[in-house]
């Protein structure tokens, strides 16, 4: 069954990083894939994920920089994929099926933010497209991998950004409406934690659980549309020298920012950690189940209820089969 949306005091906090979350377990024989793993907060968990003993998989649109980026990890294995492109995913899909039985892990990482009006081939919003159909359809795709794992995790990181707006099922891709960046992300963070709440009440009967996560703040190149004044609205400062949560502390007067290696820790607890065992559906954040929250300012912690409603949930499950072709 779907657990409740409510704590269940991990033990970690804020600051945890992702080492200390995976400290202890022993993941050889399991097989990962996760999008978005060779830059920030993707690179370090492909890192920690493969020195725990797991078969890492990144795709990436531009292979030679991944494998480039990637260096340091020998071990994980790089493979073509373009999230805007259906026969990209299925190219993908069909590879990872080939080479391996099962997939244990599905860490949909990968994502965009608050750029320029852009359209896929399809015609889609580019946020909406790449951040959620992709991995909706890559997904999909796999789900045979997954089920025959006798055991796997889909993780989606969504944002608090989810706060800016529910999903637009009227226009979720701004053909009527004025675009606006803003709410092009937000809604595009609400589907991934919609996707995961959907995705797991089908795969629990396969013991395929889902989750979704807000993996912190944290500065890196998914902010480069963004200007200072835009961070300013979030009240944050580049200037700040206090911003970072020191490592323990995760009551830090001031901390704003995450490290990478702290803002990776929940997306590696979601996919690893045995604490949450037939826990499936919920929103995390800090290395813990989040709250529910109705509060306004997108700054405040926990999850909004229209980001959590199964209702919605089931909506977008089917608008995506229709937009994207895959069923399961």
């Amino acid at each position: 069954m779907t657990r409740k949306q409510m704590p269940i005091h991990s033990g970690f906090t804020a600051s945890s990083t992702a080492a200390e979350v995976v400290r202890g377990l022993d993941l050889h024989g399991q097989v990962t894939v996760v999008t978005g793993g060779y830059s920030g907060l993707g690179l370090e968990t492909v890192r920690v994920l493969s020195e725990a003993g797991a078969t890492v998989i990144v795709p990436a649109r531009d292979v030679p920089r991944a494998e480039q980026a990637l260096h340091s990890v020998p071990a994980a294995k790089v493979y073509a994929l373009d999230l805007m492109d259906p026969h990209s995913i299925d190219a993908f899909a069909d590879e990872v099926m080939d080479r391996y039985s099962a997939l244990h892990v599905l860490i949909n990482g990968a994502g965009i933010m608050a750029n320029p009006l852009t359209r896929d081939a399809r015609g889609h919003e580019s946020q909406f497209s790449t951040n959620h159909l992709g991995h909706f359809q890559l997904a999909v795709r796999l789900w045979p991998a997954l089920a025959a794992a006798r055991g796997a995790r889909i993780v989606a990181v969504s944002s608090r950004g989810h706060r800016l707006a529910p999903v637009d099922f009227d226009d979720p891709h701004f053909e009527r409406r004025p675009y606006d960046r803003w709410l092009a992300y937000g809604q595009s963070k609400t589907a991934n934690a919609l996707f995961a709440l959907a995705a797991d009440r089908r795969g629990e009967s396969s013991n395929i659980r889902a989750l979704s996560l807000h993996p912190g703040t944290i500065l890196s190149n998914l902010s480069r549309h963004l200007s200072n004044e835009d961070l300013a609205g979030f009240g944050v400062s580049l200037q700040d020298p206090h911003g970072y949560l020191p490592p323990g502390d995760s009551a830090a007067e001031g901390g704003i920012f995450k490290t990478i290696a702290q803002g990776a820790a929940t997306t590696v607890w979601c996919a690893v950690s045995p604490q949450l065992k037939g826990y499936g559906g919920v929103y995390c954040e800090d290395v813990d189940i989040a709250v529910v929250s109705e509060a306004e300012d997108p700054r405040e912690p926990g999850v909004k209820p229209w980001a959590i409603d199964p209702e919605d949930a089931e909506k977008l499950w089917q608008l995506s089969e229709r937009l994207t072709g895959a069923h399961i």
